[in-house]
């Protein structure tokens, strides 16, 4: 019998090593985290932090499966990084690998079952009164139920913070967390804050879309707008969003603020108006546009109504060919990616899928503006 037990081992061991000798091991360890923190826009927010994070830390940042929440799914779905995004350009600024591939070629190695520690700030609620609580909640338990880790203990870093560009934050975290004993930091949310820092937003020029993104959403362009010079808007004007609009006033900082009203509300505060813009507002604005910029026709990404008739009536005189918006079972990452590619972009400032768009187009180089904002008093830095 124990012999038996012995071979077992052995065999494990070789399994094991051939399994990491396909990877190479980061001497200087790994960052792993839950992307729990609401849906796209706000997780790309937290991607871009995490990802200065792990620089900051020189550790590998491990990239996490987006968390989606569909209609009719008990449980949040997450998607593997490397559907909507390259890998590759990530790594022209830091190294990173998919979360797929760390559990499979490293995580039995460098942090197997029995050794995985959840790091938090602070004691979170649920099943144990003094933890993390990793696992407690959706998305939370669904994420790393994906992936089948259990957390054996939890480590509360306060009051360490994320901000890595300062040299004594990082040297913090390597102290109280040597490689030599944390191999893996696994945040149980993002080590980011939000909305993303001013210094960080440049980094989403490494953010490219896959090559199945940039297809679907050059194909829409061929099939409906053609060759003509377009206008891409984006419309949160769903019921939620305008029940959170209500309780702008209360929120100069409010989501993606910044964006447009700077990190000190040094460009103004956030007013009903900016958050939810009236149709007058809108069509005042595309009609500025159109014609200033002489286009040919306009797309419109929303969360629910696109004023496709209102906006073609409205444009008549203007000889604009074509108003389209994608249908509602598509993708909203190709809404984001069609944004990207239009000659001019109008925004809502306080939505992160705006600011998505918007800091892809200003890594591009291209002409924004925001609905009920005076663009030409922000004077922006090149990403």
């Amino acid at each position: 019998m124990m012999e038996r037990l012995v071979w077992l081992l052995l065999f494990l061991s070789v399994i094991f090593s051939q399994a990491v000798n396909t990877v190479d091991v980061d001497p200087n360890g790994y960052v792993v985290y839950c992307p729990c923190m609401g849906r796209f826009g706000n997780q790309a927010d937290h991607f871009l932090g995490s990802l200065s994070f792990a620089h900051g830390l020189n550790r590998t940042l491990v990239l996490p499966p987006w968390v989606e929440y569909r209609t009719g799914e008990r449980n949040s779905v997450q998607v593997p990084f490397d559907t909507y995004f390259q890998v590759a350009p990530l790594q022209d600024y830091h190294r990173v690998m998919t979360m797929e591939n760390f559990m499979k070629e490293l995580a039995p190695v460098i942090w197997p079952p029995g050794k995985r520690t959840a790091f938090c700030y602070m004691a979170r609620p649920g099943s144990t009164s003094e933890g993390c609580n990793a696992k407690d909640g959706n998305p939370f338990g669904p994420f790393w139920n994906t992936f089948k880790v259990d957390f054996d203990s939890s480590e509360f870093y306060g009051p360490l913070y994320y901000d890595s560009h300062r040299t004594s934050t990082a040297k913090a975290w390597h102290k109280k967390y040597p490689v030599s004993r944390y191999p893996v930091l696994a945040f149980t949310g993002a080590p980011a804050s939000f909305p993303v820092n001013k210094e960080d937003v440049y980094l989403h020029k490494y953010l490219k879309w896959s090559k199945g993104i940039q297809s679907k959403a050059d194909e829409f362009i061929k099939k409906n707008i053609g060759t003509d010079s377009f206008l891409g808007i984006h419309l949160r004007n769903g019921v939620d969003w305008s029940n959170a609009c209500n309780h702008a006033s209360d929120s100069p900082r409010l989501f993606a603020a910044p964006q447009c009203l700077g990190y000190n509300n040094e460009y103004g505060k956030v007013t009903k108006e900016l958050c939810f813009p009236s149709e007058k507002t809108i069509i005042s604005q595309v009609k500025k546009v159109v014609k200033k910029h002489k286009l040919g026709a306009v797309f419109v990404a929303t969360d629910n109504d696109p004023m496709v008739q209102k906006l073609k009536k409205s444009l008549e005189k203007l000889k604009v060919k074509t108003v389209v918006t994608t249908h509602p079972s598509d993708s909203p990452h190709m809404d984001l990616a069609i944004l990207g590619k239009a000659d001019f972009f109008i925004g809502n400032c306080v939505s992160t899928f705006s600011a998505f768009a918007k800091r892809e187009r200003d890594a591009k180089g291209l002409p924004s503006a925001f609905w009920a904002f005076k663009e030409q008093k922000v004077q922006h830095e090149e990403l």
